[in-house]
């Protein structure tokens, strides 16, 4: 069997190193070379790992650095999505507190919707009212013009029990048309209150001097009852107009704080599926994309300005008074 020229190198060299004969110069150079090579074939492969050492060291390094940016990213999620919980406790207390303030507001426009109704009843009736009393006062007027017509006419002839029984039966129709036993004092404050007009003026200097007749007194103090009943009419109307004006002030309020109610609603609920998806992401898909497009600052300082409605709180002018005019609180006197 023929072997190769370094097996049998190997196999004479292996004899002689066993018999103890000395190596051949070639040999050791062979085995110098071997040597050489092998030596310069670890050095390369001590300068590759070092080189992937290298490498391995800035892979953790980086590794590193992107794990501290995480964690400094997720500290800052957790602490945006307890501001926007905050935030959300925020919108909820605000929601329920214009909750009651719409329920106020509705309370408000049921109750003056009820006093429009109950003004406008009042001032049918107080119309009623004046249109019988302009009536009576009409017929009283006729009555009175007749009898001193009759008076005129019938001085000379007539006898005193007639002009008695005429006059008993005009007191008593004008003390049943009024009512009231206190005539006298009515028809004085009534030409005291209306001292500027000139016949009221005189007629209150014919009562100083020497005073006036029941009749005449009765007169003035349905004028009274009939003037006042006219200023409750006005004041009637003008309570009616101010409720109907509240009335639609409110309802505008109203469907303001409606949409506002929404809007805030639609804000939570945006709100509160932003700060559930949040929690699904990655630390490091939070890294890249730290950049939010709105602060919680900036979110509650835009919900501040849509909250901000305007001074809803506005002074409301007082009702007119019915039954507490001047003239009303003299002639009761």
């Amino acid at each position: 069997m023929d072997l190769s020229q370094e097996t049998e190198d190997f196999l004479r060299e292996s004899v002689e190193y066993t018999l103890g004969l000395p190596v051949s110069t070639r040999t050791l150079q062979l085995k110098v070379r071997a040597s050489e090579e092998a030596q310069q074939h670890l050095k390369n492969q001590y300068h590759s790992l070092q080189s992937k050492l290298k490498e391995k060291e800035d892979l953790i390094e980086l590794a590193r650095s992107e794990a501290t940016l995480n964690a400094q990213a997720v500290k800052k999620f957790v602490e945006e999505n307890q501001k926007l919980a905050a935030e959300c406790m925020n919108l909820l207390g605000q929601c329920k507190k214009w909750e009651r303030e719409c329920k106020l507001y509705e309370r408000d426009r049921e109750a003056l919707m009820d006093f429009g109704n109950e003004a406008d009843e009042r001032a049918m009736v107080a119309e009623s009212r004046v249109a019988e009393l302009k009536e009576e006062v009409k017929a009283l007027s006729e009555e009175l013009q007749s009898y001193k017509y009759h008076s005129e006419a019938q001085s000379v002839g007539t006898s005193s029990q007639d002009t008695a029984a005429e006059q008993t039966l005009l007191d008593s129709l004008l003390a049943a048309a009024i009512g009231k036993d206190e005539y006298s004092s009515i028809a004085h404050s009534f030409l005291t209150v209306n001292s500027g007009n000139d016949y009221c003026e005189e007629m209150l200097k014919l009562w100083n001097r020497g005073g006036l007749s029941p009749v005449a007194q009765k007169v003035l103090a349905l004028m009274a009852e009939f003037k006042s009943l006219e200023n409750d009419k006005d004041h009637l109307r003008v309570n009616l107009n101010t409720a109907e004006d509240e009335v639609n002030v409110l309802f505008e309020q109203n469907k303001i704080l409606d949409e506002e109610n929404k809007k805030l609603m639609r804000q939570l609920h945006r709100e509160k599926h932003m700060s559930g998806s949040g929690g699904k992401h990655s630390a490091s898909s939070s890294t890249k994309g730290n950049k939010r497009k709105c602060s919680p600052k900036l979110c509650s300082d835009e919900v501040e300005k849509k909250i901000d409605f305007g001074n809803v709180d506005a002074v409301r002018l007082p009702l007119s008074p019915l039954q507490c005019s001047p003239e009303r609180r003299m002639l009761k006197k």
